[in-house]
């Protein structure tokens, strides 16, 4: 009985040793968790948390715990570059998931960086974000520049026009957006019938309509915000017009549908978050989401899972590459920009900046007032 007990006593100081001996790696995500755009960084958190929950035992096989970690960036700059300081002075943090800004994705990338910490951004769309060329700075959705483009293809593929008028809000944002795509178009053959600006805060399209109902065009590009675009639609309906509208993801606000009213009608715009119906892989996860977290999964909270899976299987990657020793941030680094990762919205390899080869826009269709998914366009980084 006493040798039992020895054994015993033994065997328990054992299975602690071995406990203690695992160590802890964490993966952070940094997003807005609250403030008015918490409902999208919140759906990026628990993304990344589901993609944790299903590889921790993958880890304990390992020898490592893994647990997530979630800042709150307000989507604020000065706060997120705040919670990259948090991240870098923990050194069981071995990846970001983040952020939702491209805004703060900047900054907080740039602190990161020094010290090596991978960043995959599942949303920051804008062009410096990767173009600053950060060995640390990847991301899974398409950039800014590549709206345009894939909004020309929908006009000439999908709606066949011919003949386009192209207005823009002359904001950086707006204006950029109808730029590349009045390029792309051009060079798919259309013709475009008149190209002008209107102040970002005019909401009387009077003279612009005069002007669409004598140029007649197939289609309109619009590069602008939905608090614009919803007046401009009403307006073009209640003249007869039904010519249908199209633009980026500033359209992407149910305020879009109330303001344009009965003008809901034919506006198509482009997006990189896909709507679940759009990606057939993510129905079982869409379950998962709603169990563990008892809200519908979004677009932007596939993109946080898609993110996180890519961080942990450079983690595991890197865990082997290195002998199957715990890797460093640096190693983790190399395995993430390096790696293949095969996700549910696809294959994921990044170029030399971090972006995405393969990736996809989606474009949402406005239909008497309700939503649909219209297309999906490939984009290809050469």
């Amino acid at each position: 009985m006493k040798k039992t007990v020895l054994s015993l006593t033994v065997l328990t100081a054992l299975a602690l040793g071995s406990a203690n001996a695992a160590t802890v790696v964490k993966l952070a995500t940094i997003s807005p968790l609250s403030g008015s755009s918490s409902n999208l960084g919140l759906q990026i958190k628990n993304g990344a948390q589901l993609a944790v929950n299903e590889m921790k035992a993958e880890f304990a096989k390992a020898g490592m715990t893994l647990s997530l970690v979630a800042y709150d960036d307000q989507a604020d700059p000065a706060t997120g570059t705040a919670a990259a300081r948090r991240v870098v002075a923990d050194r069981s943090i071995l990846g970001v998931v983040g952020t939702l800004n491209s805004g703060v994705a900047i900054p907080a990338s740039a602190v990161l960086a020094p010290s090596h910490v991978t960043m995959v951004s599942p949303a920051n769309t804008n062009e410096k974000v990767t173009d600053r060329g950060l060995a640390n700075m990847n991301r899974v959705c398409a950039r800014d520049d590549a709206q345009g483009p894939a909004g020309a293809d929908f006009v000439v593929n999908t709606l066949k026009a011919k003949k386009v008028y192209v207005l823009n809000d002359k904001t950086p944002y707006g204006q950029g957006l109808a730029d590349q795509a009045e390029k792309a178009m051009k060079a798919k053959g259309l013709t475009v019938v008149q190209s002008e600006g209107v102040a970002a805060e005019d909401r009387d399209f009077t003279a612009m309509i005069t002007k669409i109902q004598t140029l007649r065009p197939d289609a309109i590009y619009f590069g602008g915000l939905y608090g614009q675009v919803g007046p401009f639609a009403k307006q073009l309906r209640d003249k007869g017009i039904q010519t249908p509208i199209i633009g980026g993801d500033g359209y992407d606000s149910d305020d879009l549908t109330k303001l344009a009213g009965t003008g809901a009608n034919n506006i198509y715009f482009t997006t990189v978050a896909p709507p679940l119906d759009a990606v057939p892989a993510a129905k079982a996860l869409s379950t998962s989401f709603q169990s563990a977290f008892k809200t519908d999964m979004q677009g932007f909270g596939l993109m946080g899972y898609d993110s996180a899976k890519v961080v942990l299987q450079g983690m595991l990657n890197a865990y082997k590459a290195a002998g199957n020793k715990v890797p460093t941030r640096t190693q983790v680094e190399s395995a993430v920009r390096t790696g293949t990762f095969n996700v549910v919205t696809g294959q994921v390899k990044f170029d030399k900046n971090g972006d995405r080869q393969t990736a996809k826009m989606y474009v949402i269709a406005v239909k008497n007032g309700a939503r649909s998914t219209a297309g999906t366009v490939n984009v290809v980084r050469q």
